[in-house]
Parts: C-alpha cells; sequence; structure tokens
C-alpha cells in the first residue's frame, strides 16, 4: 500500500472512531519523518481534546518512535494519558510501518474520561461505608415479598454451617435453627412448619433445638 493509500485508509478509521463515540474521542494521525519532526500531526478528529491541530509537534510517543529500533515498538492499548491542562485520557496507540520495517505513522486515539472519572469519585465515596466490619459483607438482599425473605434466611443459615442438609448433624441443624431464631424468622406465618420440612425434622425437634444450650 502506498503512503497515500495508507494514509487515506488511517483518516477514513479516524472519523468512523470519532463520528462512532463523539466530542470527547481525539484521533491523531502522525507522519513519521526524521526530517521534520516539529510538524508531525497530519489528521486530528476532535482536536480540542488536547487542543492540538494539524501541523502541530510530535508527543514523547513520537519521540520514542525516532529514537527507538521500529522493532521494538509494540502497540500500546488502554492506558491514561493526561493534557496540560489537566484532562484524564484513556488512549491507545497503533505503530504502521513502511515495507522497510520503518514506522511510518502513528495511529492514536485519545478518549477524555476526566468528567467519568469525576463521577466515579463521587459515586465511590457515596456507596463507600467506613466500618470494617461491614465493608467485606455481601450486601442485604431486599425481598420482594414474606416467603422470599424466609427462604433468603433458611439459605443464609445453610451458608453458616456450609454444607447441605443431607449431610448436616444434629448440631449442624441446631445451629441453623438458633440463628433463624435469632434472625427472627419464626416470625413468620406458618414458618415452622416449612423449616422443620426443609430441614426433615418434626415440629416439635424443630421447638428443641429453638430451646438447645
Amino acid at each position: 500500500m502506498l503512503p497515500d493509500e495508507k494514509f487515506n485508509f488511517l483518516s477514513k478509521i479516524s472519523k468512523a472512531i470519532a463520528g462512532q463515540f463523539g466530542q470527547n474521542c481525539e484521533v491523531v494521525i502522525h507522519r513519521i519523518n526524521e526530517d521534520n519532526i516539529n510538524n508531525t500531526v497530519i489528521s486530528i478528529e476532535n482536536g480540542h481534546v488536547s487542543s492540538r491541530q494539524v501541523g502541530d509537534g510530535p508527543s514523547q510517543i513520537v519521540l520514542e518512535a525516532l529514537k527507538k529500533q521500529a522493532g521494538s515498538l509494540n502497540d500500546h492499548v488502554n492506558y491514561f494519558t493526561r493534557t496540560h491542562d489537566g484532562k484524564i485520557l484513556k488512549s491507545s496507540t497503533v505503530y504502521f510501518k513502511d515495507e522497510e520495517g520503518k514506522v511510518e505513522y502513528i495511529f492514536a486515539i485519545n478518549y477524555d474520561i476526566s468528567a467519568l472519572a469525576a463521577a466515579s469519585e463521587t459515586i465511590s465515596s457515596f456507596i463507600s461505608i467506613h466500618d470494617d466490619e461491614d465493608k467485606d459483607r455481601e450486601p442485604d438482599y431486599i425481598p420482594q415479598n414474606i416467603n422470599e425473605l424466609l427462604d433468603d434466611l433458611i439459605e443464609e443459615s445453610v451458608k453458616l454451617v456450609g454444607k447441605p442438609v443431607a449431610m448436616m448433624t444434629k448440631e449442624d441443624k441446631i445451629r441453623c435453627i438458633q440463628f433463624l431464631n435469632d434472625k427472627g424468622a419464626f416470625l413468620v406465618t406458618k414458618s415452622g412448619d416449612k423449616i422443620a420440612n426443609f430441614f426433615n425434622i418434626s415440629k416439635y425437634t424443630l421447638y428443641n433445638y429453638i430451646d438447645a444450650k
């Protein structure tokens, strides 16, 4: 592919990416020319992101491409950069080489995530908790109805013991029943029947387990 054809191809891709992701997405094409490193930007979409325009000079990535051996340069995808005015960008850089293996074009995508980062920080501080005992606990489940609440409490009691009902000992079942009692499960109408059936015990045994010390 000739240089002009390659540039036309990259230019179409850059317009498509910028159009797809909107005004916060800057797409830059640098032409690498050792004889002219002061004006490497030959195409730019949404240049307001970094306050650059066609004819502007190189970035550190361009200088790196000029300094390093082409074979040691690898595409760099999904990393953070910052602009002079403090914007936070999520960037990707792709190197395009000529037939001799020399870097000919650098294709860069810079997405301004400043607003997203600020929103993320605000959301994080809003939903975080400062109680060290609770920070690793799973969020409490909010049931849709009383039956779902009872099912959830029974499931919690099984998780507490860590084994299925069929493998539980008498002591395991007592632990589950007393957990349910402490959680108020037996305040639910007819919960005793459901819990007794679940743990495969009689109602008489159930009440003995509640009172067991």
